[in-house]
């Protein structure tokens, strides 16, 4: 787990990151103490902005693919500002990782239909129209060729199978002909730990889209900003950029 203050002006972390082991078992209560920690140590009193790889409406936690399933039902928004004492925004993970490459990284300057996904452990989504997030879309569990595509498609379906890069991207490339297919984006941003420019080096060549394709900018700070400038629009939306 990580954290740092932003400056949501310019989309750039105002402090080097802060880490701590996540926390296993990672049910609520330890994950809650766990992001009480830094919010101490960067002795914050503002709007806090989390993340969870999982659905989240009116900050309670619906679904849990990859995560312990006592989130299940947890109102995390209430959980944190209950130990922290700091409002509290949670999203979905790639949820904002995408607000941040909108705000501030790839799609700034795009106002169609954009399509983030943060490929890891599991694939994330997060699709905008006209810079207008569409919440909590799990597209990474959409059924591929009678599987789970996250399964087949992920970063960690890559090193699970030990396959090389080329390979992996015939996997992808298929995954992403399916989305294509029933969504039809202007532009295609990925992110994750995939689009370092060494990484992504490695697979892009073999990638063919009818989108615009490109990686993310923002890559590992991408969350953090992306949920920093959630909260501030939520609670202070006077001062938000």
């Amino acid at each position: 787990m990580k954290g740092a203050p932003v400056d949501i002006v310019h989309g750039t972390l105002a402090a080097e990151r802060f880490r701590i082991p996540t926390p296993k078992p990672a049910t609520p209560r330890a994950v809650v103490k766990a992001v009480h920690r830094i919010v101490e140590h960067f002795e914050w009193k503002g709007a806090v902005g989390c993340t969870i790889p999982g659905r989240v409406k009116h900050g309670t936690v619906l679904t849990a693919a990859n995560i312990d399933r006592r989130w299940i039902g947890a109102n995390a928004a209430r959980l944190i500002e209950e130990k922290t004492g700091c409002r509290t925004f949670v999203l979905n993970d790639a949820d904002a990782a995408g607000v941040a490459e909108m705000a501030f990284g790839a799609g700034r300057d795009r106002h169609d239909f954009v399509m983030v996904l943060t490929i890891g452990t599991g694939i994330g989504s997060a699709l905008f129209i006209n810079q207008i997030l569409v919440p909590n879309t799990e597209l990474g569990h959409l059924e591929l060729d009678g599987r789970d595509a996250e399964s087949h498609a992920a970063d960690s379906a890559r090193k699970r199978d030990d396959l090389p890069w080329k390979a992996w991207a015939r996997r992808f490339q298929r995954y992403l002909e399916h989305v294509e297919f029933l969504f039809a984006p202007d532009l295609l941003i990925i992110g994750g730990g995939i689009s370092r420019p060494k990484k992504w080096e490695k697979f892009s060549g073999h990638l063919k889209t009818q989108a615009d394709l490109t990686p993310a900018l923002l890559q590992n700070e991408a969350g953090i900003i992306g949920a920093a400038y959630s909260a501030r629009a939520c609670y202070e939306p006077e001062v938000t950029v």
